[in-house]
């Protein structure tokens, strides 16, 4: 009897429980990391084709922003390549990217080299004491080197790894780490359709901390137990800085080519990303691309992608004390990207000019341009 009682008794708190979770889950707070991560511009992307197609290129890409997307895309090369590309960020700042990939061994193995800049410079320095500005100026440089290495395992899939440098200067402090990605690539046919697919971590590394003269401080010395506080000058110290971590984040990438027929191809592509300091995020793309068209050595592509972003379509109520324009919807035009590149070859040199478009939301819109040349 005692233990058909118990039996009775977990049971239903067991039930219990379970009614109430639901309840639990609802009061649960957001952690997110918002704003818990230094060195962001390592998200700022490589090249105008891959923010025309969002963070779905990860798995289609096989040229030299596979130094950025997928280190394991840089051994399908098929000729060395350098590319540059570059637009104004928000607030009058820029950002610019450099690569080089060198193929190996056949095509087997590939190795590279890229960078990226960040930043702006001579911004005046405004303080409570001086509304109107000091006199003084201040820049902002952040920027990183990466050296890449990819090889192809077999004829169906690939694997490689980048590491970077990173440096962050605000004015007169600056801080520096170091960080590695992965990254692997399967490819294969699914019927007479070639398809891909992608896996990516980035950014594992150090923290960044920051030092130097901007820190330095005057503080007060605490008069001895007992005796007068005589006012006297402030002693010269240097504050010590929290370090922040970079801004981790793992993708997965699929991509098909819906069309291929001779020169023509259709490829449809989707990704799903979880960074560190965000919420994840689920993106889809497509690229038509018609190469050498009338033996012409001319090749032309359109893209376009839309990313969904949840963090972006929070409503901010009344809380932030003025009324948003902004739509608060799941789907807003906030993430939506468009963009296409021309290019011409002639025996082993090619060039390329691709152009992107993306919708920024409340900060607005970005033009993308890159310039590429093989051989």
């Amino acid at each position: 009897m005692t233990i058909r009682r118990s039996r009775v008794l977990g049971t239903l708190m067991g039930l219990t429980a379970l009614a109430f979770a639901p309840a639990t889950a609802q009061v649960q707070q957001d952690n997110t990391g918002f704003g818990t991560s230094s060195g962001e511009f390592l998200l700022l992307g490589a090249g105008a084709r891959g923010a025309a197609l969002g963070g779905a290129f990860a798995a289609l890409t096989t040229d030299v922003t596979a130094l950025y997307y997928n280190p394991a895309g840089l051994s399908q090369m098929a000729r060395p390549g350098i590319m540059v590309s570059t637009y104004s960020y928000v607030a009058s700042t820029r950002y610019t990217w450099l690569g080089f990939a060198l193929p190996m061994s056949g095509g087997s193995r590939a190795i590279g080299v890229s960078g990226g800049s960040f930043g702006f410079s001579d911004q005046p320095v405004y303080s409570l004491e001086n509304p109107d500005g000091t006199g003084e100026s201040y820049s902002v440089a952040e920027t990183f080197l990466s050296a890449t290495y990819s090889q192809n395992f077999s004829d169906r899939f690939s694997a490689g790894f980048s590491a970077k440098l990173i440096s962050d200067a605000l004015g007169a402090t600056k801080a520096t780490g170091f960080a590695v990605d992965f990254g692997t690539n399967f490819h294969a046919m699914l019927g007479e359709r070639p398809i891909r697919a992608a896996f990516v971590i980035a950014n594992l590394g150090t923290n960044l901390r920051a030092d130097g003269s901007g820190l330095e401080a005057g503080v007060p010395r605490t008069p001895p137990l007992g005796t007068v506080d005589i006012p006297q000058e402030k002693q010269p110290a240097r504050l010590r800085a929290s370090g922040w971590g970079l801004p981790v984040f793992f993708r997965v990438g699929v991509s098909l080519d819906v069309v291929a027929r001779g020169q023509n191809r259709l490829t449809l592509l989707s990704e799903f990303s979880q960074p560190s300091n965000n919420k994840p995020t689920a993106g889809a793309g497509l690229e038509y691309a018609m190469t050498n068209l009338g033996n012409s050595g001319f090749s032309l592509a359109a893209r376009g992608s839309y990313t969904a972003q949840p963090a972006n379509t929070l409503d901010p109520g009344a809380a932030a004390g003025f009324t948003s324009k902004y739509n608060a919807s799941s789907f807003t035009s906030d993430g939506l990207a468009v963009g296409g590149g021309i290019g011409y070859g002639r025996g082993d040199w090619k060039i390329g000019f691709d152009y992107a478009y993306r919708n920024l939301g409340p900060l607005g819109g970005t033009n993308f341009l890159s310039f590429s040349l093989g051989w």
